[in-house]
């Protein structure tokens, strides 16, 4: 608790210049977000609104976070600065050499089915749900050769999978498979986060939250997934190529137990896994992916701090050799098979985390489904009424709620 207050205070501290910087990125967001809008006659506009004092605290309070998030402590020594840089530059080698640059789908192997004997269960109950755990052995190794394929490989804790399931008694029903962000993991904070009983209760849905690679219980560090997302810019590209295949192994043992269709959801982090997943794997009905993160080497740039951004620019960690190496994991280099009326996407205008870049580059690549704007920072999603309602339009119209697969 000392801590976390100790979070806090440091975050309003620093509240005062978060607002003159908050003001300023959304003078440009709101320049940026025009520009799409215009150039799409064929979407209902929907205009930024107000630059009110809500939206601006949102945005504020997130660039306070961000900073203390960005603490020293957290930057990579000169000394790791060369060993990055070689890795990045061999993975580009070694995958262009197999053919993984040309053929991205190639770089993902089919994982093994999940059978009732790889499973350990247990029984829960978070904000009111009631819950089953499950827990695999992943199987997920980088292959042999792979940069920073012995790292991954010493994480322990993280060689077991986990999926929270959500579901009704008698009949088979629509799944609906809900992947976490950054930091989560965990029944409490993804229950809330992937909003769970709504869409468990009212919308008669069952529902499995995977945990992505290094969160909750596989987590490593004190902070959730803090090595899946950092300097280590390999780590970034095996957490998400194990993330996929976990989320795959969970799906078919959804498939051997009847389930009439399945969905992808996923927030941040999870809608960057369920977007790539939606490449990869033809048999969704629907996919929705909200507040969406689609380029880590761009997003890991823009927030660098400037002195650190020139040092790694120098040394090759940013940049071009990245953005090549996260080409085989990157959503932007598959073609989704999920009919153009089933893909969702909602983002806000004061995203400061995500950027509203982000959510913009997916939906182009997407040929510009249907998209929800809302005037709010990275999690004000979470009591955004448009978001709210966009979302049981999304699942309604894919045939997934209860209405529509009653009917």
């Amino acid at each position: 608790m000392d801590r976390f207050l100790a979070v806090v205070s440091l975050a309003l501290g620093a509240v005062p210049a978060a607002l003159a910087r908050g003001a300023r990125s959304l003078s440009r967001t709101w320049r940026f977000v025009r520009v799409p809008q215009l150039r799409a006659a064929e979407l209902q506009p929907f205009p930024p609104p107000p630059l009110t004092f809500s939206l601006l605290a949102q945005v504020a309070m997130e660039h306070a976070l961000m900073a203390v998030a960005m603490s020293p402590s957290r930057f990579p020594a000169a000394s790791d600065l060369d060993r990055v840089a070689d890795e990045v530059y061999a993975a580009r080698t070694l995958f262009g050499a197999e053919g993984w640059l040309d053929d991205p789908g190639s770089y993902h192997r089919t994982p093994p089915a999940l059978e009732e004997d790889d499973l350990t269960w247990h029984r829960g109950r978070a904000l009111g749900i009631a819950y089953e755990q499950m827990s695999f052995e992943s199987r997920f190794a980088p292959r042999s050769g792979e940069p920073g394929a012995r790292r991954w490989e010493s994480y322990a804790a993280n060689h077991v999978a986990a999926a929270t399931i959500v579901r009704h008694r008698g009949a088979e029903r629509p799944w609906l498979v809900c992947v976490h962000g950054f930091s989560m993991g965990y029944p409490v904070m993804d229950f809330a986060g992937l909003q769970t009983a709504r869409l468990h209760r009212e919308h008669g849905l069952n529902v499995a939250l995977p945990v992505l690679p290094l969160h909750g219980p596989r987590k490593v560090t004190p902070l959730s997934g803090e090595p899946f997302l950092s300097f280590e810019m390999m780590n970034s590209v095996h957490g998400l190529a194990q993330s996929v295949w976990d989320v795959r192994r969970l799906v078919g043992w959804l498939r051997s137990q009847g389930a009439t269709s399945i969905g992808l959801y996923g927030v941040s982090l999870g809608a960057y896994v369920v977007a790539l997943l939606a490449g990869l794997d033809p048999g969704f009905e629907a996919v929705v992916a909200g507040i969406p993160v689609v380029d880590l080497p761009t997003l890991f740039a823009a927030h660098s701090p400037v002195p650190i951004r020139r040092l790694a620019d120098r040394h090759g960690i940013l940049g071009t050799g990245p953005e090549v190496a996260h080409h085989v994991v990157s959503p932007l280099a598959f073609n989704t098979t999920i009919a153009h009326d089933r893909r969702f996407i909602f983002a806000g205008y004061g995203d400061r985390m995500a950027f509203p870049s982000q959510a913009v580059s997916l939906w182009e690549h997407w040929s510009r489904p249907a998209i929800c704007w809302y005037p709010g920072s990275h999690v004000g999603y979470l009591w955004s009424r448009p978001v709210a309602r966009f979302l049981d339009r999304s699942l309604t119209t894919a045939g997934l709620t209860e209405r529509a697969w009653a009917e």
